[in-house]
């Protein structure tokens, strides 16, 4: 009788698939890869092939260089692709551009790895599809009941509140320069936010290749060096999270810190880290969208990669869905 684990199993390299001979979000080099998307805690260099979307192979190539692997191989969404035997398809993980969860098909078998997702809307990708399992293979970043993410677009008004109430102020958000930066962009778009907005060298790249594949981002300029303090009173600026507290940062007249980050639903971490106004705007699913989606799903097994798992795991018992951590190492919890 054929077993999960005769499919994918865990290896100290990541997920792997023996039939196919290939890795799934490997974090150390190996012969063939799977890639999910584009964060760098999944999408490592140095493997001698690759399959993932051609979004995620282009931010790899941003990211890496065009020679960071042997040799690439696109997968738009839905087209399957037959490794050894073994069908892998792609299909939206809603996470960031080019995010994808992997569906790897065998004997009848079906094994869905989420990679990163979430089910909230997004402008910048694709919602999540939800595809009929046996075994679903989720993260748990945020997998505790605490983690209760209020609607993004009240996140936003908040932020365009502050900006209101402080013209003379600098508003400097921190966002990761994947996903977040351009998610934030486009909410403000929505809301009506026509101002140029400005960002840290360190997201130009990434932003040129979202407006490459039809991501409007409006009016944008760098925040530079040159420019005088009064020039950012009453702007809004993106800017790595680690700029935060370092020189660069000073540039800016009084600035009111953002944050913007699932980790903010602790008060603490906020305080810890000195911002003043912590957005709660995450592009990993909270705790109710991971229990939805299992629900919906309602698959054999649940496998938890990375992230609060016994939590999850629990639940997935409690509801009569046998769960497994799988306790993986080398994915990086703190970049939401």
């Amino acid at each position: 009788m054929l077993r999960p684990q005769d499919l994918i199993c865990p290896r100290p390299e990541g997920l792997y698939c023996a039939p196919g001979d290939f890795f799934i979000d490997p974090v150390r080099p190996v012969d063939r890869a799977v890639i999910t998307h584009g964060h760098a805690d999944h999408a490592r260099a140095g493997h001698g092939a690759v399959l993932a979307t051609p979004q995620t192979l282009e931010i790899m190539a941003v990211r890496y260089g065009e020679a960071f692997a042997g040799r690439v191989q696109p997968s738009p969404y839905g087209l399957t692709t037959a490794m050894d035997g073994v069908e892998v398809t792609l299909v939206p993980a809603g996470h960031v551009l080019g995010s994808a969860q992997a569906v790897v098909r065998w004997k009848g078998m079906t094994i869905v790895v989420s990679g990163d997702y979430k089910r909230r809307r997004d402008p910048t990708c694709p919602p999540f599809e939800p595809t009929p399992c046996d075994v679903f293979i989720s993260e748990a970043t945020f997998g505790l009941p605490v983690f209760a993410f209020p609607e993004p677009e009240a996140e936003i008004a908040a932020l365009l509140a502050s900006v209101a109430q402080f013209p003379e102020r600098t508003h400097l958000v921190g966002a990761y320069a994947l996903g977040k930066a351009q998610r934030v962009i486009c909410l403000l778009r929505e809301a009506g936010y026509g101002e140029v907005i400005y960002v840290h060298g360190a997201m130009a790249r990434l932003n040129s290749l979202y407006e490459a594949n039809g991501i409007d981002l409006g009016p944008l300029a760098p925040a530079t060096a040159d420019a005088a303090k009064g020039d950012y009173a009453g702007a809004i600026v993106l800017a790595p999270p680690s700029t935060l507290q370092d020189r660069w940062s000073r540039r800016f007249p009084d600035p009111v810190t953002a944050f913007a980050s699932g980790w903010m639903r602790v008060r603490a971490r906020a305080r810890q880290s000195h911002v003043e106004l912590p957005l709660i705007l995450s592009d990993h699913a909270d705790w109710t969208e991971l229990t939805t989606t299992i629900s919906e799903l309602r698959p054999g097994e649940l496998w938890i990669t990375h992230g609060r798992e016994e939590a999850l795991a629990r639940w997935a018992e409690l509801n009569g869905i046998a769960a497994r951590p799988l306790r993986l190492v080398g994915y990086e919890e703190e970049a939401d």
